[in-house]
């Protein structure tokens, strides 16, 4: 990790459930503070004493307060969280890449948990949970109401035990319960193969701890097969995040030494950093040996299309924004989430915590990743017939209390709202088919349409540009 940012432990980008969020481990609370507020101070102390007099039932002081903390800390944004002892221990362990859980990418929608998308082999992927699918209740407890991150408390447990999920599909109209059994998520990040003599595809589904040795070993394996690699698709979609330095160290492997990959800004001095194509800012312990250090010279050079879309957030944007702003990469796909902001986790105590917004990321052009994403190259449909639920799907504009990007006036896109209602149509439409029509193909398979147009790229053949896909402009924020 780069020297500037004076941290202890190190910095994660993306939001999964299970659940990794946008984190960076500090030890040290920032030296000045402002004065407090007192008559504020002294309305919030009226508040504590008049909910333990009058209120109908006795309600426990340390709930109060830690009720208190909790909404004053999530009203900020979506990312921003205080943590109990439960979820302290919770987070922590699944910050290591490893969790007991069902294994699914979460969001939240009209009061729902909206699945992102099922993790590759996880008990939730078996299960046949989709992207778009919504969970209403999680055993008896129904999610309305309940925040995220109490929605993945209760998804998370011991291994081997059982937890009902209710799910609505959208697309089919249908409620239906599914019983899954957790385990310890032990998720294979990196998958690739040699499509055709002289084109590979290497899929990326999260940036964890052993993601860049798993992508050294796959690199190795696919030029084994194919030394005369004449094109490479790197493939971010549905890729919520991960590890900083991982994300650095994917960058390095493609751009030349030294070049930033990557910067942030907040009011803390050490919010204001850059990372570089360099191994200090991408090794995580001093004396670690450097694993692109094995990949072939060839690499640097060999043509390349990154393939993204509205699922790709975090550190995947970092690496699509890094490749694309030194026209390394021609970037493919749909516009992606836009998580573009760095969360602190400042201990409260040695058992409780925060994990508070600090600052945002910029690409290495200077262009803001939040609430607007990576904008591709090349506009391109997950399938033949066309990408026509794009707008409706949610990216990090579309949370409540988002962060905004901090550069210029936000634009309400109209065009959209148009879109969205269009695609309602459709969607009712769709779900008169047979399921079998319209599952999506699933991705580096021969019917993977963008895959396809991805290979036509590097080829030099005519791509199918998307029909429908329009860049989504960041909408206003209601303060």
């Amino acid at each position: 990790m780069g020297q500037k940012l004076k941290i202890a432990g190190w910095i994660s980008v993306g939001a999964l459930a299970g659940v990794l969020t946008t984190v960076s481990l500090q030890t040290v609370a920032r030296g000045a503070m402002t004065p407090l507020p007192l008559e504020e101070i002294q309305q919030l102390s009226a508040v504590f004493g008049l909910i333990k007099t009058d209120y109908v039932e006795p309600v426990d002081d340390k709930k109060l307060i830690t009720d208190a903390i909790s909404g004053m800390v999530a009203s900020l944004d979506p990312h921003s969280q205080y943590f109990d002892k439960k979820s302290f221990k919770e987070f922590r362990e699944g910050t290591s890449g490893r969790f007991v859980g069902v294994g699914i990418e979460i969001t939240q929608e009209d009061g729902l948990i909206k699945i992102v998308s099922p993790i590759e082999g996880s008990p939730a992927f078996r299960a046949g949970l989709k992207t778009n699918d919504l969970i209403t209740k999680i055993d008896d407890t129904a999610v309305k109401g309940l925040s995220l991150n109490d929605a993945v408390k209760r998804m998370r447990g011991e291994p081997n035990t059982k937890v009902t999920l209710t799910i609505f599909r959208k697309d089919e109209s249908r409620t239906f319960p599914v019983t899954i059994t957790r385990e310890e998520i032990k998720t294979q990040s990196v998958k690739g193969k040699v499509v055709e003599p002289g084109y590979a595809w290497i899929r990326l589904s999260q940036f964890q701890e052993r993601t860049v040795d798993d992508f050294v070993r796959k690199v190795e394996e696919v030029y084994r097969q194919e030394p005369n690699l004449k094109g490479l698709v790197l493939d971010l979609r549905n890729d919520p995040g991960g590890l900083l330095d991982a994300a650095v160290a994917i960058s390095a492997a493609f751009l030349p030494e030294d070049v930033t990959v990557v910067s942030t800004d907040g009011q803390l001095a050490e919010s204001k950093a850059t990372f570089k194509a360099s191994p200090e800012f991408y090794l995580r312990r001093s004396g670690q040996g450097d694993p692109l250090k094995r990949l072939p010279a060839a690499l640097k050079r060999v043509p390349l299309v990154v393939l993204v879309n509205e699922g790709s957030a975090s550190a995947s944007e970092i690496v699509a924004g890094a490749l694309q702003d030194h026209k390394r990469a021609t970037i493919m796909g749909s516009q992606t989430f836009g998580k573009g902001s760095v969360q602190t986790v400042r201990p409260l105590g040695p058992d409780t915590g925060i994990k508070l917004t600090t600052a945002r990321y910029y690409t290495p052009s200077g262009k803001s990743i939040q609430a607007k994403g990576i904008v591709p190259d090349v506009m391109v449909d997950e399938t033949a017939e066309g990408d026509l639920f794009a707008s409706l799907r949610m990216r990090e504009a579309d949370l409540e209390k988002h962060l905004s990007s901090g550069q210029g006036e936000e634009i309400k896109d109209a065009a959209r709202e148009k879109a969205r209602e269009e695609a309602r149509k459709r969607l009712e439409e769709e779900a008169k088919k047979p399921i079998a029509e319209r599952r999506l193909p699933e991705f580096g398979t021969d019917k993977d349409f963008q895959l396809a147009q991805a290979l036509n790229q590097l080829k030099g053949q005519t791509v199918v540009a998307s029909k429908t896909l329009t860049e989504r402009k960041e909408e206003p924020k209601e303060n």
